[in-house]
């Protein structure tokens, strides 16, 4: 692994992707002048509004954040994640939620299928029941040794509640963790930080999570607080409430150091589970 500044995008996407294709764009560009290696834009990048839209636009939509992401990793010569986008099954009625990763010359090196689907009532009164139109991915996420960089982990959103993905992830070699989001604004202000800074801890590793923030469309309201945290759990960078980004240096002497801190993974008794 190799020092490297990686930028954690934060966006108010909308049911038009027009707006959220050029607000992406302007936070790569500005992350990318600032000097930013690897850059990941949230879960729904490119649409958040009714499902019966995305069902809607999802054929020509995915085609679209598919060429959209290389040419943006070619533009501005950066890896790029695209966090989370509609992928149309079957005869359209349903999705997938996938996520892709590309290098600078716009080839893809990982895609990944979300496996854990968002199906909650929660206290405020909304119910999100994200299976009733996506299908669950049926392959655990890559990991993929990015060239010059480092070797990541791909996840979505609500796998950051699943400890044990990130197990695996770390298991099969990633020294850091990609969790693109659109938390609720009612989980995220309990729930969002500490699940990434535990996902970070337990695992010795980096945490990439770009996020959704704001209000989208009817009650759909998202946290925000697209996050870069270390090895040791230590909140690098924050991108706050407002579209942005959240961009910290990853270093490799640093994850060295605390991994033999702290030396957790190796005394993993798996055996005995």
């Amino acid at each position: 692994m190799n020092d490297f500044l990686a930028a954690a995008v934060q966006l108010t996407s909308s049911q038009d992707p027009e707006i959220n294709f050029n607000a992406a764009e302007e936070q790569i560009d500005l992350a990318a002048r600032r000097g930013a290696d690897l850059v990941g834009l949230p879960e729904n990048f490119a649409f958040m509004g009714e499902d019966s839209r995305r069902l809607e636009l999802a054929s020509d939509l995915a085609e679209r954040c598919s060429r959209f992401l290389v040419t943006m990793a070619r533009r501005y010569q950066v890896v790029l994640l695209g966090g989370g986008f509609p992928a149309p099954v079957g005869d359209g009625s349903r999705t997938l939620n996938r996520a892709e990763l590309v290098d600078r010359d716009g080839q893809l090196l990982a895609r990944y299928d979300k496996i854990h689907l968002f199906d909650v009532d929660l206290p405020d009164g909304n119910t999100y029941r994200e299976s009733a139109t996506v299908n669950a991915g049926q392959e655990l996420p890559p990991v993929v040794d990015v060239p010059g960089l480092c070797k990541v982990g791909l996840s979505i959103c609500y796998d950051v509640r699943f400890p044990e993905l990130y197990r695996h992830l770390v298991g099969a070699g990633a020294d850091l963790l990609m969790i693109p989001a659109a938390f609720t604004a009612f989980t995220g202000k309990d729930h969002w930080q500490v699940l990434l800074q535990a996902r970070a801890i337990e695992n010795t590793a980096y945490v990439l999570a770009p996020a959704q923030t704001g209000q989208h469309y009817g009650r759909r309201h998202s946290h925000g607080h697209a996050l870069v945290i270390d090895p040791w759990g230590t909140v690098l960078a924050d991108a706050g409430v407002l579209p942005g980004a959240a961009i910290a240096p990853v270093n490799t002497a640093h994850q060295g150091h605390v991994r033999d801190q702290m030396p957790s993974l190796r005394h993993r008794r798996p055996a005995l589970f």
